[in-house]
């Protein structure tokens, strides 16, 4: 026992003296190895490499163990099984391995001139993408689609109605949904944070007793939609494949991918300069209300003095 506390001591007093010694070079240096380890847990995190580095986390735990109480035995047994295990590791996940190395060749780089871009832009103008080339490619097909975008008001009631689904926004999805021998084809799709979270949805319809009848139902519930709550609905006819959106209990026909794309764009960045706002007007008011508490507090010393 004395010795363990011994060498406890001298640990830390190791580390002391490591920590009294660092520079800015060794600043700089932990902050690559940090990135490096970052991007690695990225790419293995999603695949079969994830349960293997667990693996080799566990074992170098032990040893360190092994090491710290001195227990001799299992200290020799363990730096061969990780010696043996890392060689066959390399064999086993070879094509991890190779797929990581190219990705620095190519993704990597593409990362470097994206530093500083804003990821939700990226991800708006990868959802507006997806969800255009969807509507696009039911509206030459004439397949019937309608698809509520969530804003504010939340729509809980309505998805109640139908299946959660909770999956990545893609035109292959949407197209799927909306097939006419899909179980869900006949409800509405709700899209929630730039999410396919829910389909097979009933929707109210529309109130308003002036509604031309050459709209059907889908227009109708489109309307209704629109008229109890700030969401986007996007209509695709599938007597005319003509596009049509409902906002605010107003409904407007004859869009194509551009003037879609264009609409949801938008929205989206309205959307994101109101919030702006918001959090601007907070961050004003505290600052205001900081200043006029310090002027307070200056003129009551004021008047002390």
């Amino acid at each position: 026992m004395k010795a363990f506390f011994g060498s406890v001591s001298d640990a830390w007093g190791f580390f002391i003296n490591q920590v009294k010694a660092i520079g800015i070079s060794d600043i700089l240096d932990i902050l690559i190895v940090s990135v490096i380890i970052y991007y690695i847990y990225l790419f293995i995190k999603e695949r079969r490499a994830g349960k293997l580095a667990l693996g080799v986390v566990v074992l170098l735990l032990i040893q360190a163990i092994s090491g710290v109480f001195q227990l001799e035995v299992l200290s020799f047994f363990m730096s061969n099984i990780l010696q043996i295990g890392l060689i066959a590791a390399v064999v086993i996940f070879q094509p991890e391995l190779r797929s990581m190395l190219e990705r620095v060749g190519g993704d990597s780089i593409k990362g470097l001139r994206s530093i500083g871009e804003d990821k939700e832009i990226v991800g708006i103008a990868h959802f507006t993408d997806e969800l255009c080339e969807a509507v696009h490619e039911m509206s030459m097909s004439k397949t019937g689609a309608l698809i509520v975008i969530e804003q504010t008001t939340k729509l809980g009631d309505i998805i109640s109605t139908g299946t959660t689904v909770n999956a990545d926004t893609s035109s292959m999805l949407i197209r799927n949904i909306f097939f006419n021998k899909s179980p869900l084809h006949d409800g509405a799709m709700v899209i929630r944070d730039m999410r396919v979270y829910a389909a097979g949805c009933l929707l109210p319809l529309a109130t308003k007793t002036d509604i031309t009848k050459e709209l059907g139902t889908r227009h109708r519930a489109a309307i209704g939609a629109s008229e109890a709550s700030d969401a986007l609905i996007i209509v695709v006819s599938e007597e005319t494949g003509i596009v049509s959106i409902a906002h605010k209990g107003v409904l407007r026909r004859g869009f194509d991918s551009v003037s879609l794309k264009s609409e949801l764009e938008s929205i989206y960045s309205t959307e994101k300069k109101n919030t702006s706002k918001k959090y601007l007007k907070v961050f004003s008011k505290k600052r205001a209300d900081a200043e006029a508490k310090e002027d307070k507090e200056g003129g009551f010393d004021n008047g002390e003095e």
